[in-house]
């Protein structure tokens, strides 16, 4: 198998220049995360994604996407029908618990019919933030709930959906992203909240769901970990919270290190992650001269993060004999899914 480095890219537009080609062929990036820039045609995006492995020479190269349903969703009509947003998921649940852990994991088996036809692998879904009175409404509509009892179940229907459907869940973001009230795309948080208060609301619903395969880290500090670093570069709230305390294993993958959240050049942010011990940088708009500098700092996949890599991996290769038309009728009993 053809050595791959520690990072996650993304791509400029709808096909690949002769440039990002060169570069991927050179840097050899595990994968690669499609944004609604990438999206145009059917024909074209499945192009786009097997040139994308065409480009590491690995047709099981995983391409991610970000389509949970409600305002963050990168395929749209006419592709896919827009869908319920997490809070509308909630709200079912809290009529009929059974019904809504039913629609969520109904929702995410429609997302791998849809994400399947174009070659795309992974879905970064389960959100798992607890939200508080207060906090940005980044996550806001995206939450299934307040309480993190709501979220962890809602959340590991939702990760079995995409699982039965050969899609590899992507639970987010660890250890929880709720209490901010600063959107990390353009500012760095600070959480105040005692240890106690975060691990009995933010913590919980990832250490319900610790078993799943791959997670996505928050930009968020918690001071009362570590005042000084956010997770994703606090070696402290990866190895004592996030590996420790929360238990999870599996394959842990930084937010985007394009958001303003994080401080320093690209080379600095890419080595500061993995030092902290993110098994994967992701970087996702597509502008070389920030990848190159990503590039620069990552390091081949090897030992324990190559293990879970390629767990991960294994979650892509089957799926279940469900009919598509079937649950599609059946999730419209509860949601008219706008086509």
């Amino acid at each position: 198998m053809t050595e791959s480095k520690s990072m996650i890219l993304g791509c400029a537009g709808k096909t690949l220049t002769p440039d990002e080609i060169s570069f991927y062929r050179d840097e050899r990036p595990w994968g690669f995360i499609l944004f609604a820039r990438n999206i145009g045609e059917p024909e074209q995006i499945g192009n786009l994604v097997a040139a994308l492995r065409d480009s590491v020479g690995r047709v099981d190269a995983p391409v991610f996407i970000d389509q949970e349903g409600g305002r963050v969703q990168r395929l749209r009509p006419p592709l896919v029908p827009n869908y319920p947003a997490g809070t509308e998921i909630g709200a079912l649940y809290r009529r009929d618990r059974e019904a809504g852990l039913r629609a969520a994991w109904l929702l995410s088996r429609l997302h791998a019919f849809d994400l399947t036809r174009f070659g795309i692998t992974a879905d970064c879904l389960p959100v798992l933030d607890v939200p508080v009175e207060g906090a940005s409404d980044v996550i806001g509509s995206r939450a299934y709930g307040k309480d993190p009892e709501t979220v962890a179940a809602l959340g590991r229907a939702a990760a079995e959906g995409l699982m039965a459907g050969g899609m590899l869940p992507v639970m987010k973001h660890i250890p929880g992203h709720g209490r901010a009230t600063l959107d990390t795309h353009l500012a760095l948080p600070t959480v105040d909240a005692s240890l106690d208060e975060l691990r009995r609301h933010d913590f919980a619903p990832f250490k319900a769901l610790s078993h799943l395969p791959a997670a996505m880290t928050a930009h968020v500090i918690y001071s009362a970990v570590d005042a000084d670093n956010p997770a994703t570069t606090s070696g402290r709230v990866i190895g004592e919270i996030v590996r420790g305390e929360i238990g999870f294993d599996g394959l842990l993958i930084s937010d985007d290190t394009s958001m303003k959240a994080l401080s320093g050049d690209f080379p600095t942010k890419a080595a500061s992650i993995l030092a902290a011990g993110c098994d994967l940088v992701l970087h996702c708009n597509g502008i070389m001269e920030e990848m190159a500098g990503i590039a620069s700092r990552t390091t081949v996949l090897s030992g324990k993060s190559l293990e879970r890599a390629e767990n991960a991996l294994t979650f892509m290769k089957t799926r279940d004999t469900a009919d598509e038309a079937t649950l599609r009728a059946e999730f419209a009993t509860w949601f008219e899914a706008v086509a």
